[in-house]
């Protein structure tokens, strides 16, 4: 999938996403933990999306419908520079390439049933990403908006986060090698909710754009 690439740190106007893996992380706003009546973890939630679950802008969701309830979970994706291993905190934002939307598309049903969430999480099509790649921009406090059919349905900041983007970079170093191109999802605001045929859902990240996406049953 090729992307717009605006950082001056990196000349050239495409990148081509290719990540070794997409790593997304659970529960890590603040409010989202209240509306899920958890609580607020000690350590980053972690699982996997596969790479084949990434749709382009303007791309259509392919829903399974069949399950009941497939969520939309708008949220800030970090896509990852260069191989990054043990990193400090302090380091983290130095080995980003840039900023984009996500949408992790969730069936709750098949997370309740499996206990764990990748094939709740890994179907095709869902892990939307776009429009754009942004880089040089401080990820600590960006405007978040899920629409659905152009109603709001979250609207939060980054700087609800429990685990920030370098606390989640420096983090996952100590379990993984990040190599480049890896996309790390930060985590969904409140708000989350069930999608359904012929909708459109949007994702506006302040700095970065709107993510725009519609859904048919699969």
């Amino acid at each position: 999938m090729k992307l717009p690439l605006v950082s001056p740190s990196y000349p050239g106007d495409v990148y081509d996403l290719l990540p070794s893996k997409i790593i997304g992380i659970g529960v890590n706003y603040r409010e989202h933990a209240k509306e899920m009546q958890k609580e607020l973890p000690e350590e980053p939630i972690v699982f996997l999306k596969p790479p084949s679950a990434l749709l382009a802008p303007l791309g259509t969701i392919s829903a399974p419908m069949e399950y009941g309830r497939v969520d939309y979970e708008g949220e800030l994706a970090v896509i990852m520079a260069r191989q990054a291993r043990n990193l400090e905190e302090r380091d983290a934002l130095a080995h980003v390439l840039g900023y984009t939307c996500a949408i992790d598309v969730s069936v709750r049903e098949l997370q309740k049933k499996d206990g764990q969430w990748a094939r709740a999480k890994g179907f095709d099509t869902f892990c939307p990403v776009g429009p754009r790649i942004v880089g040089d921009i401080d990820p600590a406090d960006l405007k978040l908006v899920t629409r659905q059919n152009g109603l709001t349905r979250q609207s939060s900041r980054t700087s609800d986060l429990i685990f920030s983007v370098p606390k989640l970079i420096a983090f996952l170093s100590q379990v993984m090698t990040l190599e480049a191109g890896d996309m790390i999802l930060t985590g969904t605001p409140q708000g989350v909710g069930p999608m359904a045929a012929g909708d459109i859902i949007e994702v506006d990240i302040e700095q970065i754009g709107c993510l725009k996406v519609s859904v048919r049953p699969r």
